[in-house]
């Protein structure tokens, strides 16, 4: 039951590491802004730690796997991140904060695909509960972006970076106040095959590469929406309120996901996730000078994200073995890392030339590729089971 799990220490560790996502991702390219730089220089340093993840997840994953030591991994993940950040007083020359970005990004990165794994082995057959841990990964994102929205309207953007690095001192002591776990091994299994067989299954490949469009769509999202909204006229506050309610639409779904999972196939839910997606940032990039619709759209975040994440985290559990599940959250982390920076980069050169409509379009479009990829090529399975979980 959910009372023998260590709870709090689990869902405290997504809290401050999700607080850390909510202090950047609304707040990172307009502290660039801040300083001074062009779209396609904020567009470079944001897509910059994104990179990271096309390497760092890898490595940790497989070293992860043949040691077994993620939780070690986890803290040590935690704690260079925070001493790499720190570096960012001593310069913000463009070179500089490149070398910042990339440095804290590759332990950073460590952190959460092996984190995941010990998550999934505390709850066992209890899977399908992973979303009522998970979300206050969500509620840490809600206090960082409203709490920063709120301090930035009356203090300097120069106080950005030590609230940053408040947040990873959080993500540091979270780390070495969770247990450990190792999951377990089921006999006879897919393991014999190693990882790299297990990639060439019906449908894996084709998962992988709709996480990697679902994210190179995110891109214009999360490096442009909150100057895209400045630009509109809202404040910085009513900003930090709207990315805030995204992530309020993201917990009640996290909610009802395991219910969810039971009445619907993975494939059902991700298909709906893309397409979904793919109506939101049109709206983004057209009609989010009305009110009305720009929180229509900031709702639909419960499926661009809380849908999505949860349901590839299943697939991912249910797809690989124990001893080979960090590689299989690291793979989901690094294609990830790849769309995401490819959608910053993007997002960074096509903002001045094509404008944010035509910038918000080409994501929508990257969305329905891979809501197509999922229809076609991702075999149907039944609905997630307790036996199914286990």
């Amino acid at each position: 039951m959910i009372h023998a799990l260590p709870y709090w220490r689990l869902s405290g560790f997504y809290f401050f590491y999700f607080a850390l996502l909510g202090a950047t991702a609304p707040f990172l390219a307009l502290y660039f802004d801040h300083l001074g730089f062009s779209p396609a220089r904020i567009g470079e340093l944001v897509a910059i730690p994104m990179l990271m993840r096309c390497l760092a997840p890898n490595l940790w994953g497989w070293l992860g796997d043949h040691t077994g030591q993620r939780l070690l991994i986890v803290r040590l993940g935690a704690l260079c991140t925070l001493v790499c950040f720190a570096g960012i007083f001593i310069s913000h020359s463009y070179a500089w904060l490149a070398l910042i970005m990339a440095a804290h990004a590759f332990f950073w990165h460590a952190v959460l695909p092996q984190f995941e794994v010990i998550t999934l082995a505390h709850l066992r057959e209890q899977a399908a509960r992973y979303s009522q841990i998970r979300l206050w990964g969500s509620i840490g994102f809600i206090v960082a972006v409203v709490g920063l929205g709120r301090l930035f309207e009356w203090l300097s953007l120069d106080a950005y970076p030590w609230a940053l690095v408040l947040i990873m001192a959080g993500i540091v002591a979270g780390s070495f106040w969770v247990p450990n776990a190792q999951p377990l091994l089921r006999p006879g299994s897919a393991e014999q095959g190693g990882f790299l067989r297990q990639l060439r299954r019906p449908g894996i490949l084709a998962f992988y590469a709709s996480v990697g469009l679902m994210q190179l769509s995110n891109g214009p999202y999360y490096t442009f929406l909150t100057l895209h909204l400045e630009a509109l006229g809202y404040s910085r506050g009513v900003i930090g309120m709207l990315w805030a309610l995204g992530v309020v639409a993201e917990i009640l779904l996290f909610l009802i996901m395991a219910r969810l999972l039971e009445r619907y196939s993975l494939r059902a839910v991700l298909l709906a996730s893309f397409l979904i997606t793919a109506v939101r940032w049109l709206l983004l990039g057209n009609l989010a000078d009305q009110l009305a619709i720009l929180l229509l759209a900031q709702c639909m975040h419960a499926a661009t994200f809380g849908a999505f994440h949860a349901a590839s985290i299943h697939f991912i559990q249910r797809s690989f073995e124990g001893g080979q599940q960090g590689q299989g959250q690291a793979l989901y982390a690094t294609l990830a890392g790849i769309g995401g920076a490819l959608g910053a980069l993007y997002a960074g050169y096509s903002w001045s030339s094509l404008g944010p409509a035509w910038t918000f379009a080409l994501a929508s479009l990257a969305a329905l590729a891979a809501a197509v990829i999922i229809a076609l090529r991702l075999p149907p399975e039944r609905p997630l089971t307790s036996a199914s979980t286990s």
